[in-house]
């Protein structure tokens, strides 16, 4: 009898098991994921900059931001990635991920610096990888001829950054499964995103102020920011390896690298029709999102009427911009937390609370007319809902429902954008308004996907091969946000001829484009609703079951 009862008590009394412990595991992965968005757009607010203090064009720009994903979509990266983590395991390669992050970091950082411009390095950029065989045939090539020096060597940084990046949302889907599997996991996936995606805002925020600080530009500034932050993340992660390590100490389970790898899994992913339809609905969704996140300020700028405030008034200081963090911080906090709360008045409270701290919020922002301030609501209510919509799948599913709703969301954004807000241009205050809204409801269609697609995947595939799964939808979820940055900036340069300013560019074609990929999306979302009606891959059931 004692003997039975023993391994029940002591499941009880691993880390996974206390609510705290598994939830610091999880706040330690999204801290890190937190850095790493906030690099991977640091350059996004400042595009105008970067043309004026670089000459970047919109094809140099956008070619650079595609490279993020270049290795991982043609070196097959992200599959080796995905093999890596189901042979080494969570920890050994968030710690990996973390660490090619950071070292392409400081190569970015380097490629926009000054000490770059007049350095060999770049005599020897502008005279090589004007041609690269093969890729330039297949129009796939991540440099061209007349590409400037810095943004090929930027482009070099990014795509081991990118490499890192992916390797780590991939990790961290894996260990939220390890460790919320049988509990809150949608939950815990939105509630991870959710606060990593307040990088966005964060970027939007202060890439700017620390690009101009002390009347001074420098585009480097910006980047050192994001170095820093990277040197954090790893921080981040190597305090989660001895977490992880110690539960795999209690539990007496083994690290999955005792578990091999066969080829012969990926084929049994790459045979589920459900499967392919999650990975499709995953790269129509993320590329009509985040290649528009590297062009939204400049899109705001173009179709926005935005006049400077006085020089020497508040709302043209630097201390405007803390304030307005601390406020976007407050927002966050209390709509996030009104999620946990049991009663009615401290759940409402907080929500007031969270509600009249976005309105402070987006006051500022039209004071200080700025329209990186202005795109940096995007993540607010998505860090509202997230949580909602991932308790909600938990426990009453609806999944695929889900995806549907936020395709729809996203093409009335995407339309909204091309067509009414250009129609509100010299209404100072309507075009923001408009904006505003937009970028809010775009912001909350997105949390729909982490709540909704990423709880999915172990319903799809074997959990041996969960890490593999994830690369494989990861990796053809790159393609896209390879194409179609460099896409973005192709239209712009091709429908914009002559123009010079980049506060004039029409962005309607690119838009269009983005709310095409809606389109395709909520028609993928219905056939996956069919699919999982006759299959039974219990899409639309919750996780949690009672």
């Amino acid at each position: 009898m004692t003997q039975a009862t023993k391994p029940a008590a002591t499941a009880t009394a691993t880390l996974r098991d206390s609510a705290a412990m598994r939830w610091t595991a999880l706040l330690l992965l999204a801290l890190a994921m937190f850095c790493s968005y906030i690099f991977m757009d640091i350059l996004s607010p400042i595009k105008d900059l970067m043309l004026s203090e670089r000459g970047w064009d919109s094809t140099a720009f956008g070619t650079m931001q595609g490279s993020e994903v270049f290795l991982n979509v043609f070196a097959f990266f992200l599959i080796f990635a995905g093999i890596i983590l189901d042979k080494m395991g969570v920890r050994f390669t968030a710690v990996l991920s973390a660490a090619v992050m950071l070292v392409g970091a400081l190569i970015k950082w380097y490629a926009v610096s000054d000490a770059f411009t007049s350095s060999s390095l770049a005599t020897w950029f502008t005279e090589h990888l004007n041609y690269v065989p093969v890729f330039d045939e297949l129009g796939v090539s991540p440099f061209y001829e007349g590409m400037p020096a810095s943004a090929k060597a930027a482009a070099c940084g990014f795509m081991l950054f990118g490499c890192g990046c992916e390797m780590a949302g991939i990790t961290v889907s894996r260990g939220i499964v390890k460790w919320f599997k049988g509990r809150e996991m949608a939950l815990a996936m939105g509630s991870e995103m959710a606060l990593a995606r307040l990088g966005v805002a964060t970027v939007m925020i202060f890439s700017p102020f620390f690009a101009r600080l002390g009347g001074h530009v420098s585009v480097s500034r910006s980047v050192a920011f994001g170095v820093v932050l990277m040197c954090i993340a790893l921080i981040m992660t190597i305090v989660y390896f001895f977490m992880d390590r110690k539960l795999d100490a209690q539990t007496g389970e083994a690290e999955e690298k005792d578990d091999p790898f066969k080829i012969s899994d990926l084929g049994k992913i790459l045979t589920d029709s459900g499967f392919w339809l999650v990975a499709l609905l995953c790269v129509l969704y993320y590329s009509a999102i985040f290649p528009f996140q590297k062009y939204a300020v400049n899109m705001l700028q173009c179709n926005l009427t935005l006049t400077p405030p006085a020089a020497d008034s508040f709302w043209a200081g630097s201390s405007v911009t803390v304030v307005q963090y601390v406020i976007m911080l407050v927002v966050a906090a209390t709509g996030f937390a009104s999620n946990f709360q049991k009663r009615a008045t401290l759940k409402y409270g907080l929500l007031a609370v969270s509600f009249l701290s976005l309105v402070a919020y987006c006051y500022m922002g039209f004071m200080r007319q700025s329209a990186e301030s202005i795109f940096a609501v995007f993540p607010l209510l998505a860090v509202l809902i997230t949580p909602i919509l991932g308790s909600y799948v938990d426990h009453k599913g609806k999944a695929a429902t889900m995806l549907i709703l936020g395709s729809l969301l996203l093409i009335a954004c995407h339309l909204t954008f091309a067509f009414v807000l250009p129609a509100f241009k010299g209404n100072a205050v309507g075009g923001i308004v408009i904006a505003y809204l937009t970028i809010l409801v775009l912001g909350s269609s997105f949390s729909l996907v982490p709540a909704s697609l990423w709880p999915s995947v172990p319903k799809l595939v074997d959990a041996k091969v969960i890490g593999s799964a994830y690369a494989l939808i990861f990796w053809i979820q790159n393609i896209g946000l390879w194409l179609f940055p460099l896409l973005i900036g192709k239209v712009l340069d091709k429908t914009n001829p002559g123009v010079t300013d980049p506060t004039l560019y029409n962005y309607t074609a690119p838009l269009v484009m983005l709310a095409s990929l809606g389109v395709a999306a909520f028609l993928l979302g219905l056939v996956l609703k069919v699919v999982d009606r006759k299959k039974g891959l219990g899409l639309e059931l919750p996780n949690i079951t009672e």
